[in-house]
């Protein structure tokens, strides 16, 4: 057993009520789930994920992956926790059926990926990493690649890779240099090298696929001239079984402050002759505009790391909070010392934690919803009406899930006081895991630009201006809402304000001026998304008092998401108004400081 719990009563909170998965789950891909049934699917992989692979968390970051005689050898456990999860097929549940997959919601998928990334984010990052894989193919693999490789991927029997950055091209992708040949039978030689390529080998599958971006001796300079191939660790013979070794060799691993069991490679493709064997996928040159089709979900998986962390920091930051006795609590008895949780700035600092994991929930999984439904709502009008709103929901839920992560986590340590300090109560790992998610898949700074530069535009801003509308509905419907609701709705109706005010601003002084925009990007970035997440903690406690009124579940679970999400109200959001000087200062300070 492990410290860690699946939080399935908030999931199901979050998932059925607040979210109406029933309503969802109507929609025509869908049909054979309920709610109930996907939360008996989610109960069965929260139990494999507490009592299998949360154990294996702490071993793997003391030990980590190494290298013998050029493989990756993964730390003890993780090959059994990892068939576990495969054997049961839990990869496929939200998958098309069409390549073996549950057909599930996406969002149910999100829900696992929350628990994965809890009991154990470095071995999670092999079945993630293969998710981005499978959605590329799935949507630009040919029929025969689909067939090749897509049933063993979302059975979990192989993983996949996502090899962009190179040494000189890391967020500036345009720049790699790494070559593909064509060959006359129509497959590529691919030469070069890799780097930060997780999972790029290990012992856990018997095969690993590479997706690879490269360029064609005739391509275009930049981002333009970037295709996207495919390279397998063994090549598929024609009648699905592996073959020769091909020519792709791990040259070393990282040495990481955080994730330590996840191997993040050096790979070198085509050293031992002609080049390693690939195959394009799709069209030449299209490579990017292929990457940024699994973009929304792979920003969003980051997201949802940065949620799994702060929740694992939570639980066992209230665990030692119940269990340390120090000090006298206020109106305690002279006597025997009272548990540190009776004190009220461990308190504070609990219901921070508490606060905030809840609001990272609320805002992956109605992302994820968004995902479902731009996909598959009966009506054009609702799909483009989803895909909008996760198109503006995407940046904050990556930025503001893994910035936030941060601050549980430290939060965490100190909970734990000296203690938290020594690695032994493995609070630590959870700060330093989660730091590398404020980093990959496009730096937070990155998403601010593509929030300002982007997001914010779309539609001359209306795109922005329907979400300020929503925002304001629900400060409306707090109107009628009773008195425990009030200073909800006050602090939601000022946050709202701000953010309209900053966002015109931005959109204004920003359209005449980008560097204006870029300036600000990252503050006006924060300020948006604690709005928006205040919203969602004010929706989901009006639900709850609408559902205590009728009496209509466990009332106290239900008053407590109340609780929560008016500390949210009154000691999170109010960030936002020091936020507005930041987000409106322009760019004169920065373009007249010396470096």
């Amino acid at each position: 057993m492990s410290d860690y719990a699946a939080p399935l009563d908030d999931i199901r909170f979050t998932l059925v009520d607040f979210l109406d998965l029933d309503g969802l789950t109507k929609l025509a891909p869908y049909g054979e789930a309920d709610a109930e049934s996907v939360m008996g699917v989610l109960e069965e992989f929260g139990r494999l994920m507490a009592e299998v692979w949360a154990p294996t968390n702490a071993v793997g970051d003391t030990d980590g992956s190494h290298l013998e005689a050029g493989q990756v050898v993964t730390p003890e456990g993780f090959k059994a926790a990892y068939q576990a999860y495969a054997d049961a097929g839990w990869g496929a549940v939200a998958f098309e059926p069409e390549y073996g997959g549950g057909g599930f919601p996406w969002v149910v998928g999100i829900a696992q990926q929350e628990m994965l990334n809890s009991a154990n984010m470095a071995l999670a990052m092999a079945p993630l990493l293969t998710h981005g894989a499978i959605d590329a193919l799935v949507h630009h693999g040919s029929e025969e690649q689909r067939e090749v490789y897509l049933k063993k991927m979302v059975a979990g029997e192989w993983t996949g890779s996502m090899n962009l950055t190179e040494p000189d091209a890391g967020s500036d992708v345009g720049a790699l240099r790494t070559r593909a040949v064509r060959q006359d039978d129509g497959s590529y030689r691919i030469t070069g090298a890799k780097i930060y390529i997780t999972f790029g080998d290990h012992d856990l599958t018997d095969n690993i696929v590479h997706l690879v971006l490269a360029r064609t001796p005739d391509a275009p300079a930049g981002t333009k001239g970037i295709s996207c191939f495919i390279v397998p660790k063994f090549l598929v013979s024609d009648d699905g079984t592996l073959g020769a070794r091909n020519d792709v060799k791990v040259i070393s691993l990282e040495h990481k402050m955080g994730i330590r069991a996840s191997p993040t490679c050096a790979l070198s493709f085509g050293d031992e002759g002609e080049g390693a064997v690939g195959h394009l996928i799709g069209e030449e040159n299209a490579g990017m505009r292929y990457m940024f089709t699994m973009m929304n979900n792979a920003r969003l998986g980051v997201g949802v790391e940065g949620l799994g962390l702060a929740e694992r920091s939570y639980q066992q930051a209230l665990a030692y909070a119940k269990d340390r006795k120090q000090g006298f609590a206020p109106g305690a008895a002279r006597g025997e010392k009272s548990l540190i949780v009776e004190h009220p700035d461990v308190r504070r600092s609990l219901l921070t934690m508490r606060s905030l994991t809840e609001a990272m929930r609320a805002l992956c999984f109605t992302a994820a919803v968004q995902i479902d439904r731009a996909q598959h709502a009966d009506v054009e009008t609702d799909r483009t009406a989803a895909q909008e709103m996760l198109d503006l929901l995407i940046p904050l839920a990556k930025s503001w899930c893994t910035d936030e992560a941060e601050r549980v986590t430290s939060i965490g340590i100190q909970v734990h006081g000296g203690m938290g300090y020594i690695e032994e109560t493995g609070a630590a790992q959870h700060y330093r895991d989660a730091k590398i998610t404020q980093i990959y898949e496009g730096t937070n700074g990155i998403q601010a630009m593509d929030l300002v530069g982007r997001k914010m535009p779309m539609r001359g801003g209306a795109v922005f201006a329907d979400q300020i509308a929503r925002m304001r509905a629900t400060v409306g419907e707090l109107d009628d809402a009773g008195d425990e609701l009030v200073a909800i709705r006050d602090e939601l109706a000022r946050a709202v304000d701000a953010a309209e005010a900053a966002g015109q601003w931005l959109m204004t002084e920003g359209q005449a001026d980008p560097v204006v925009a870029l300036s600000v990007a990252t503050p006006f970035q924060r300020l948006l998304s604690l709005t928006v997440a205040g919203w969602l903690m004010a929706r989901q406690a009006l639900l709850a008092s609408q559902r205590l009124a009728a009496g209509d579940g466990d009332a106290d679970f239900l008053a407590q998401k109340v609780v929560t999400a008016r500390f949210f109200a009154r000691n999170v959001l109010p960030e936002v108004h020091g936020l507005v000087g930041p987000a409106t200062s322009g760019s004169d300070d920065l373009l007249a400081a010396n470096f």
